[in-house]
């Protein structure tokens, strides 16, 4: 891990129609994220918040089927500059949302400094859907597709136009809802994909041995991106696409544990925080400990 964090808020609420996950960033940061890296003997630059455009709500449009479509992409262009200006300067950048939409400009920023890119998509959904395919028309359930290059130009040219990663180098962790559209391309892509059934007959240590393995040999920059609603809503109550029977706690850490032992992330964003839906701000704390075990954080 590299020694200086650059936390990057995105209080972006744009890419679905559920308000309180703008609050996402300042709710991580109450319960603590500064202080548990620092003590862990990381340097912690607060970079603040990426100014997040203000429509009229939940603004669709028709001929593209996609919701808040010219403020989302300003949003991700601002987040793509600073998040390759972090990693210019050989700092770890650590996004904090904010829903998954993000990540379009997370993953444009960070491509730029690697050519082979891989990517833990640790989330209950694929979020590999286009405006053709997406029954709601919400950007949040298509960054992947969207960095894959797949999807409307003014999302797949951000940063640089064209894919910001390839399929072959891309898990998918923890799903248990998806799209007709998104099976259809995951079989198209060959994208690696281990849904809930995988999770629970092979177990997390498998799971992750396997993942780990699988991009060590393709890539040299692995960037998390992880969805607090990867986490069974019992677990983690303050996210706005809940899907019951997924991951736990214990599982979680020891996923993020796994990745702090194999060393291989080099960027990384936690997603959908809502307070509005929490409770006593459980979820941005769970995100708050699981930041700390993929840090290094250890027991004993």
């Amino acid at each position: 891990m590299k020694k200086h964090i650059s936390i990057i808020g995105v209080p972006m609420d744009l890419g679905q129609n559920r308000r309180g996950v703008d609050m996402g960033p300042s709710a991580i940061r109450y319960a603590g994220v500064i202080d548990r890296l620092e003590r862990l003997k990381y340097k912690v630059e607060d970079l603040g918040d990426i100014p997040s455009p203000t429509p009229g709500r939940n603004q669709k449009d028709d001929e593209s089927n996609l919701r808040n479509l010219n403020e989302v992409a300003e949003g991700n262009i601002n987040l793509a500059k600073t998040v390759s200006d972090s990693f210019s300067k050989g700092h770890f950048p650590l996004v904090l949302g904010g829903d998954h939409s993000i990540a379009i400009g997370t993953l444009a920023g960070v491509s730029k400094h690697a050519d082979q890119l891989g990517v833990i998509w640790y989330d209950a959904h694929g979020d590999l859907n286009t405006g053709e395919t997406s029954p709601s028309g919400n950007i949040h359930g298509m960054p992947l597709a969207v960095s894959l290059g797949i999807g409307h130009e003014k999302l797949t040219q951000i940063g640089e136009s064209g894919p910001k990663i390839r399929p072959e180098n891309i898990v998918i962790v923890g799903a248990r809802s998806l799209d007709e559209g998104e099976k259809e391309l995951i079989k198209e892509k060959g994208i690696k994909v281990y849904t809930m059934h995988e999770v629970d007959r092979l177990g997390m240590s498998q799971v992750m041995s396997e993942t780990i393995d699988y991009l060590k040999e393709r890539v040299q920059h692995v960037h998390l991106s992880l969805d607090l609603d990867g986490l069974d809503p019992e677990e983690a109550p303050g996210v706005g696409t809940p899907v019951v029977g997924g991951l736990s706690y214990r599982e979680s850490h020891l996923a993020m544990e796994m990745l702090a032992e194999a060393d291989i992330i080099t960027s990384a964003e936690f997603v959908e925080v809502n307070p509005i839906l929490d409770e006593k701000n459980k979820t941005a704390s769970i995100a708050v400990d699981l930041m700390g075990s993929l840090f290094g954080e250890k027991l004993l």
